[in-house]
């Protein structure tokens, strides 16, 4: 009677650590948010366990069946598209409901996109705070209080909302604060970009700079 909650790659296939290979071997079922993604990743690591969905779809229905497998003595591994599950991807309310029902919870250290961008960034990171992925509602009222924050901001975001981010961010942040852009980490087409907010804006509004893939956005403190 096991979670396992597993970091997979994030990008490059090979940032995958033996012991989280071991674990996806043993366990009893892996629990994938992406059934294709995830069959790529096992089998170029030749892994034959059985996988099933869960996925923010899906998660209050079969959150129940999965305590109840876990309860009666299996191992099971938990496992996002990339990166870690519950960071900013659907695992919490699992996690929650493992903790609520006294079994253990195990999370293995792995794969993310937020420290390597963070540490490449050249800002300050000696304290941050994460975001996640801005909310959809109240979007300018969360801006507004991240405005005020004393600490390094970190974002994520979506390719097809990236330049709305920026513009938003020159709004409230102001156009000479520094921000680092992170694309597609660890990814072949990786690429940070640093510089005052407007200096960004215009990369991307001239087109020198395409927007494609997964972004992650670090603000300089104030």
């Amino acid at each position: 009677m096991l979670l396992y909650v597993v970091p997979t790659p994030i990008g490059n296939l090979e940032d995958f650590t033996f012991r989280s290979l071991r674990i996806l071997n043993e366990v009893d079922l892996i629990l994938t948010e992406n059934y294709k993604i995830s069959r790529k990743l096992l089998d170029f690591y030749k892994i034959k366990t059985c996988i099933k969905p869960y996925h923010i779809h899906n998660e209050y229905y079969v959150v129940h069946s999965i305590i109840n497998k876990l309860k009666i003595g299996s191992k099971i591994a938990l496992i996002s598209s990339a990166g870690t599950p519950g960071i900013s991807d659907p695992g919490y309310l699992l996690i929650k409901h493992c903790i609520n029902e006294s079994i253990p919870v195990e999370c293995l250290p792995g794969a993310t996109a937020l420290i390597p961008a963070l540490v490449s960034s050249g800002l300050s990171i000696n304290e941050f705070t994460f975001i996640g992925f801005l909310p959809k509602k109240k979007r300018k009222k969360k801006l507004k209080i991240l405005s005020k924050e004393n600490r390094t901001i970190v974002l994520y975001e979506s390719p097809h909302r990236l330049l709305k981010t920026l513009n938003d961010l020159e709004l409230f942040f102001g156009f000479e604060r520094n921000i680092a852009v992170c694309k597609e980490i660890s990814k072949i087409f990786q690429k940070i970009i640093r510089g005052k907010i407007k200096e960004i804006i215009l990369l991307y509004q001239k087109k020198k700079e395409k927007i494609i893939g997964e972004y992650t956005i670090i603000i300089d403190k104030k």
